[in-house]
């Protein structure tokens, strides 16, 4: 291992750093100082996210703070989506906070916190800083959600959010503590050579396992622990949704990642089947009760809970045989499909709020009815999108799931990938019966579509990365299989 050179941190200080200047920057100039705060929050994320993705070509693993944090390409690669994810999307929700006269301080700053929360649980290597990494990120996402205080549902779905994730945590931290009984440290390097040596307990390590994967779901939302998940995405005002179904579902698997690959590995027998189980029930309950609902955020929220329940069919199939020769290439697909669901789920809620205007939210589907009369453009993005969650050819959710469903095959659980196949033609209903709506109904709203310049060249972009990238896989994937090869313990 080489010595750890400090320019590696450097786009983390520069986050903390552009944190603190915001902060301060808000204290000491107060209203009339919001737009420098969001420019502040929207250059630091930009910078510090370049930053990231440069060092994620270092195929070297860097260790800092006595092995509690680590920089490796994983970490690197992560660390750029899930910060280009926050500033994609606090330019999405500008107009929106305006138009509420939400638009202060507080939730860019909560947004940081909770960002840099984020860094931490990617890059952590210590079950403690894991531990310290989420409940930052947490915190400051139950904060957020409540920003609206007139709203009684908003402090509805911030207080469901707050008491289940709370009880979460106690399962993590219970996990955590069989753990460090049963091996003597919290160092996932040590854990994992003691649990390799096979000379400890097996029912105190599979107790701290099942409560550690229970904390893993709940966080990803999947079934049965996503009860959070449809209340928190349709009581919180968009932008704040946006917020939490973003950068953090890809912090979550990241986070899935240190805690199951780099410390649990040679448990993954165990932990393997209990994803078989959440995976399969994510999906069917997905993407089932998704088709009854008429809110778009709710549809959307049943949307990510099938969509987590892809991730973990890659996470489940890295370990066939007790043989490993399979684990970059599945967890690599697992990480493909991650990014591409915030891609999507970003340009997705991009269009929900480009159609909200001051005494309007567009919440129902029937809100999306004649779209493509109104704006072609941006009933074409949503098109896009809607495609790419079904995952339909030529955009690029249809090669994510190709990719997890191959890992799957690979992996001997073919019964799996049928039901995988199965359950996204269910889902393939309610994607579709948005465009249906856009395309072949007429306009129940007349209004037109306003935003921000750059707002609206951001989306389009957003939905022409879909396109392109679904045309054009590759690259991505060979970057995500390089990441995960360079990071893996074995």
């Amino acid at each position: 291992m080489p010595n750890a050179p400090l320019n590696a941190l450097l786009p983390d200080a520069l986050l903390m750093a552009g944190t603190v200047v915001a902060w301060l920057n808000d204290t000491f100039t107060g209203p009339s100082g919001r737009r420098t705060t969001y420019f502040i929050a929207l250059l630091t994320a930009l910078v510090a996210g370049i930053w990231f993705a440069v060092i994620a070509f270092d195929p070297h693993v860097y260790y800092y703070f006595t092995r509690m944090y680590v920089v490796d390409a994983f970490a690197s690669a992560m660390k750029a989506v899930v910060t280009l994810g926050y500033a994609v999307s606090i330019v999405y929700s500008r107009k929106y906070l305006e138009d509420r006269d939400m638009f202060r301080g507080e939730f860019f700053l909560l947004g940081m916190f909770s960002l840099l929360g984020q860094i931490v649980m990617i890059s952590g290597n210590n079950f403690l800083t894991l531990y310290l990494g989420l409940e930052l990120m947490s915190l400051s996402l139950y904060a957020v959600i409540a920003l609206r205080r007139d709203a009684t549902q908003s402090n509805e779905a911030a207080m469901k959010y707050y008491v289940l994730g709370a009880l979460a945590s106690g399962f993590l931290l219970y996990g955590i503590s069989m753990l460090y009984g049963a091996t003597g440290s919290l160092d996932l390097g040590d854990v994992f050579k003691a649990v390799a040596s096979g000379h400890i307990n097996d029912i105190v390590l599979l107790f701290g396992v099942v409560f550690i994967v229970a904390g893993v779901a709940f966080k990803m939302g999947a079934v049965p622990f996503h009860m959070w998940v449809p209340d928190v995405y349709q009581g919180a005002p968009t932008a704040m949704t946006l917020l939490t179904g973003g950068g953090p579902k890809v912090a979550a698997f990241a986070w899935a990642v240190r805690f199951l690959v780099m410390g649990l590995l040679p448990l993954a027998v165990d932990w393997q089947e209990m994803l078989i189980i959440l995976a399969a029930l994510s999906m069917i309950v997905g993407n089932i009760t998704g088709i009854v609902q008429r809110n778009v955020k709710r549809m959307l929220a049943y949307s990510a809970i099938s969509n987590m329940g892809f991730v973990l069919l890659g996470l489940l199939a890295g370990i066939v045989d007790n043989k490993a020769t399979g684990a970059a290439s599945a967890y690599s697909s697992a990480m493909f499909y991650s990014i591409v669901y915030l891609i999507t789920t970003l340009g997705a809620f991009g269009v929900v709020m480009l159609l909200t205007r001051r005494d309007f939210e567009a919440e129902t589907i029937d809100d999306f009815k004649g779209l493509n009369q109104r704006s072609p453009v941006f009933a074409f993005v949503m098109m896009l999108m809607m495609f790419s969650l079904a995952g339909i050819p030529p955009t690029v959710g249809f090669y994510a799931k190709l990719a997890v469903l191959e890992a799957t095959m690979n992996a001997g659980l073919t019964w799996l990938a049928i039901l995988a196949v199965i359950t996204s033609l269910f889902g393939a209903f309610y994607y579709l019966r948005i465009v249906k709506l856009m395309y072949f109904d007429a306009p129940q709203d007349t209004a037109p579509i306003e935003g921000h310049a750059f707002n609206r060249a951001l989306l389009t972009v957003n939905g022409a990365a879909v396109l392109v990238l679904g045309i054009i896989p590759g690259p991505l994937m060979s970057l995500c299989l390089q990441a995960v090869s360079h990071t893996l313990p074995l």
